[in-house]
C-alpha cells in the first residue's frame, strides 16, 4: 500500500506542486528532502525546488537515493541500507483515452479532493510538514537538521517553528444583533 504524498513550493496564497506516490510519510522523506538540500543541492533552495516540483511533467512515483548524492557514505548508508533506488517520475502513466497523462498538481485548494496523507513545503527556513487530513500547515523542520534523526517521532523533530496559523478570514464580520456581542452573533 503507498501512502500518497505532495512536494510543493511555497505561494501567496499558500502552495503549489507535485504528487508523489509511494511512501510520503515523514520517517521516508524528511530524511531524503534534507539530505538533498544539504549535499546534493548545496544548499540551493531554488535548485531543489525546481528540481523536485517544477521540472517534473507529471508527478513522482518515488523519490530515490539519488537525491543523496553528494553526502557522506556514513549517511547514505544509514539511509538506504546499502540498497539505492533511482527517483521515478509517473510520465509513462497511460490514460483510458490514450491522451498524455496531465500534471498531477497539489494546492491548498485541491489537495481535500486528493489521495494524499502528507505534504511537504519547501521553505526557506526548512521543510513544513502537515498530515493533510488533519491539518493545513505543520511544523517547519529546519534544513540544519541532523539526517539521521527520528523523522518518525514528531516530537523529535529539530523545527525551526511550530505550526503556522491559519491565513487570516477575510469574510465580513456578522452584524451583532440587539442584546448580543458580535462574538456571539457568530455562534
Amino acid at each position: 500500500m503507498t501512502t500518497g504524498s505532495f512536494i510543493a513550493r511555497p505561494t501567496a496564497t499558500g502552495y503549489t506542486g507535485v504528487y508523489v506516490s509511494f511512501d510520503g510519510t515523514p520517517a521516508s522523506k524528511l530524511p531524503l528532502l534534507v539530505t538533498a538540500f544539504q549535499y546534493r543541492f548545496g544548499r540551493d533552495l531554488e535548485a531543489m525546488t525546481r528540481h523536485l516540483v517544477d521540472d517534473v511533467a507529471v508527478g513522482w512515483e518515488e523519490l530515490g537515493s539519488d537525491l543523496l548524492d553528494g553526502a557522506p557514505p556514513g549517511i547514505v548508508a544509514a539511509l538506504t541500507g546499502g540498497q539505492p533506488w533511482p527517483s521515478r517520475t509517473l510520465d509513462n502513466l497511460i490514460t483510458p483515452d490514450g491522451s498524455p497523462p496531465t500534471r498531477i498538481t497539489v494546492t491548498e485548494t485541491t489537495v481535500a479532493n486528493m489521495d494524499v496523507e502528507w505534504g511537504y513545503v519547501l521553505r526557506p527556513s526548512g521543510v513544513e510538514v502537515f498530515p493533510t487530513m488533519y491539518a493545513t500547515s505543520g511544523p517547519v523542520v529546519d534544513w540544519d537538521a541532523d539526517p539521521l534523526t527520528d523523522f518518525g517521532n514528531p516530537a523529535s523533530w529539530p523545527t525551526v517553528t511550530p505550526a503556522r496559523s491559519p491565513a487570516p478570514s477575510t469574510a465580513s464580520p456578522l452584524p451583532a444583533t440587539p442584546g448580543t456581542s458580535r462574538t456571539a452573533a457568530r455562534r
